[in-house]
C-alpha cells in the first residue's frame, strides 16, 4: 500500500467530516430515544455504515416494522450507490475481489466525492480511497459513540439543527464542481426532478429518480456538446 497516498486520502477527507460528525451525534441520540440499546446503536453504525438508511430505519423500529421491510427501505435509499460504484468501476478493474469488497463497503457519499474528484484530476489510487474511507468510517463510529454518551443529556437533537449538517456537507461538496454550464444545467435538472418527485411520489424514490435524471441529462448534454465541437 502506498502510505503517502493513504494519508493524503485522510487529509483531504478530514475537513468534510466536520459536517458528518453532528449527523452521527444526532443518530446516536435519536437511536436510544426510540429504544435501541447503546450496543445495538453502535453495532448498527459499524455494520450498516449508512447514515440516511440508519436514520430512516429508526422510526420503523419504533413502529415495530419487520426486518424485511426495513432492509428493503434501506436498499431503496442506497440504490444511488449503484451509480457511484459504476462511475468508480473503470478505475478499480485491476484490483482483486477482496480489495474491491473492502473499498466498496467503506464508500459513503462524502468519501466517494473525494475519491472520484481525485481520480478525475490526477488519477485513481486504492490507497487514497482507503484512507478516505477509513476517515469516514472512524468519524461515523466516534460520532455515534458520542451521541450515545450525550443521549441522556439531549432529548431532541434535531431541535439544535444537527439534521442540517449533512445537507450542508453535500452542498460544500457540490458547489466547487459547478464550474461550467454543463454541470450547472445537470444540477438544476436533478434539483427540479428531486423536488417534483419528492412531492408527487411517496417514500425515497426521489433520490433514485433524481440521480437517473441527472445521468441521462448529463449524457444528452455532453453528447450535444461533443457534436457541436
Amino acid at each position: 500500500m502506498k502510505t503517502k497516498e493513504f494519508f493524503e486520502g485522510i487529509k483531504d477527507t478530514l475537513p468534510i467530516m466536520v459536517g458528518v460528525f453532528p449527523f452521527g451525534l444526532a443518530y446516536g441520540i435519536v437511536a436510544q430515544s426510540i429504544g435501541l440499546t447503546p450496543g445495538e446503536t453502535l453495532l448498527m453504525s459499524l455494520l450498516v455504515f449508512a447514515g440516511a438508511a440508519q436514520f430512516i430505519s429508526l422510526p420503523m423500529f419504533a413502529e415495530g416494522a419487520g426486518m424485511a421491510m426495513i432492509a428493503l427501505t434501506a436498499l431503496l435509499i442506497n440504490l444511488r450507490h449503484l451509480l457511484m460504484g459504476m462511475s468508480l468501476a473503470p478505475y478499480m478493474n485491476g484490483l482483486s475481489l477482496p480489495q474491491k469488497a473492502l473499498l466498496t463497503f467503506g464508500m459513503a457519499d462524502e468519501t466517494y466525492a473525494v475519491t472520484i474528484s481525485r481520480a478525475q484530476a490526477i488519477g485513481y489510487s486504492a490507497a487514497y480511497q482507503l484512507g478516505s474511507n477509513v476517515t469516514g468510517y472512524v468519524t461515523w463510529a466516534l460520532s455515534t459513540a458520542g451521541g450515545i454518551l450525550l443521549g441522556s443529556r439531549i432529548s431532541d437533537p434535531l431541535s439544535w439543527g444537527l439534521d442540517f449538517a449533512m445537507p450542508a456537507t453535500f452542498l460544500a461538496l457540490l458547489i466547487p464542481r459547478l464550474t461550467d454550464k454543463l454541470n450547472i444545467l445537470v444540477c438544476l435538472v436533478a434539483a427540479g426532478v428531486s423536488i417534483i418527485a419528492a412531492v408527487a411520489i411517496p417514500g425515497k424514490w426521489y433520490i433514485i429518480i433524481a440521480c437517473l435524471s441527472a445521468a441521462v441529462a448529463g449524457g444528452i448534454l455532453e453528447g450535444s456538446e461533443n457534436d457541436e465541437n
